[in-house]
């Protein structure tokens, strides 16, 4: 079977280390009871950001929220490696900046995840994801964002939503831990 993942907040737990990379840098101490209620992708409005200062902090930040310690979910990692053991191919379909494209790639095959250079595919906008995700024919999809797993609705992908704060309006499979998705793929396949 063809599996395609998303990264960020699918794999790894990037939202969460970025909250508290902003705030060692912001010097403020925010509470996870607060993240864990963020409704929005974004979590700028925590720290009582407007979306000007929270989007550039973001984009001030990319370096050290992208490329250090984020940790994967747990089960992540191994869930990947043994799909690919198992013969399945494994894609990653990430939204990042072109720019991190290369460095992205390196940092996940580094963290442990099982990449084949053709199929990582970085660099395009949210929208632009389903056209990647139709094309490769995939036979499941997981993502975090509504934005992106609403597109894929009529066609053959199963997609499967990776639990967020911002996400439980969605009516799809839902993913709220990695130890859960072989019995959610058979679930989604049969």
């Amino acid at each position: 079977m063809k599996f395609g993942f998303d990264i960020d907040d699918t794999l790894i737990d990037l939202r969460r280390h970025a909250f508290h990379l902003y705030s060692k840098k912001l010097n403020k101490s925010i509470g996870e009871d607060l993240f864990d209620k963020i409704l929005t992708v974004e979590i700028h409005e925590a720290f009582g950001m407007t979306s000007e200062e929270g989007s550039k902090m973001w984009n001030d930040s990319m370096e050290d929220i992208y490329f250090t310690d984020c940790p994967s979910y747990e089960g992540a990692k191994e869930v990947l490696q043994a799909l690919a053991e198992e013969g399945h191919e494994i894609y990653y379909i990430t939204s990042r900046p072109k720019g991190y494209c290369e460095q992205t790639r390196e940092w996940v095959k580094a963290q442990g995840f099982p990449v084949v250079d053709e199929r990582f595919f970085c660099g395009m906008k949210d929208h632009e994801k389903i056209d990647i995700i139709k094309k490769l024919q995939l036979d499941v999809y997981v993502d975090d964002k509504p934005a992106v797993l609403n597109t894929l609705t009529g066609t053959n992908t199963k997609v499967i939503v990776k639990n967020q704060s911002y996400n439980q309006e969605m009516e799809c499979t839902r993913l709220l831990n990695w130890s859960e998705f072989n019995g959610l793929i058979q679930n989604a396949t049969s």
